[in-house]
């Protein structure tokens, strides 16, 4: 006989998988990859069946590589902001695929909306990311830029312990991160704008007989 009390938190629970990885894959994608993949092969995690494949030694060994080139160019001032401009086009599509392999074996319904999905957090985690730390980089002082890294290594570790061992909190951080996205991510491009405006303006040249 099913036993339909764990339907909801078997679906919680996937859901949360699904939905984390996406906004994780938006912040810290090589970080997501390694740590779910060691986990998984270390048998600490019972892995989907569509995710079995970060567990494989080739598959660890390139995002581990990938996660340690990431650890030291997202701490280098304006070297971070190239990084997160190039990876625009990573992290949004692999926060996609990889929501949609955790439903591998759901049907391709679930597999397209939770694409959707995972690809639309990838996306606002990835901008307000970027943003931020474009915003950091018109500061000349790196302690800012450093600190905020190792914010976001924390957070996205963090966050992936939960969507493992508390789906349902996960699930209710990753509804009011959208909200927070949602309201931030108009803010940081003003500001944004405004630094890029400001940096375009030509510096006024100094008048006759006044000091250099």
């Amino acid at each position: 006989m099913m036993d339909l009390a764990r339907i909801p938190m078997d679906l919680a629970a996937l859901l949360a998988l699904a939905a984390g990885l996406g906004w994780a894959s938006g912040v810290r994608l090589y970080t997501t990859l390694f740590v779910v993949g060691l986990a998984g092969k270390l048998g600490w995690l019972l892995l989907p069946e569509g995710l079995r494949l970060l567990e494989h030694p080739w598959v660890l060994g390139a995002a581990g590589f990938m996660l340690a080139a990431e650890f030291f160019a997202d701490k280098i001032p304006l070297l971070d902001s190239v990084w997160d401009t190039v990876h625009t086009f990573i992290r949004i599509p692999a926060g996609a695929a990889l929501a949609a392999m955790v439903f591998g074996g759901q049907g391709i319904e679930w597999q397209t909306a939770m694409a959707i999905l995972g690809g639309t957090l990838a996306a606002g985690t990835h901008f307000t990311k970027a943003g931020t730390r474009a915003i950091i980089n018109a500061s000349p002082e790196p302690f800012t830029n450093v600190a905020a890294s190792f914010g976001e290594d924390v957070v996205v570790l963090t966050g992936l312990w939960l969507m493992f061992s508390h789906p349902l909190v996960m699930l209710a951080l990753l509804v009011l991160a959208v909200a927070l996205i949602l309201w931030l991510l108009p803010i940081l491009w003003r500001n944004l704008a405004g630094v890029i405006r400001g940096l375009s303006l030509p510096r006024p040249r100094p008048t006759a007989g006044s000091n250099p």
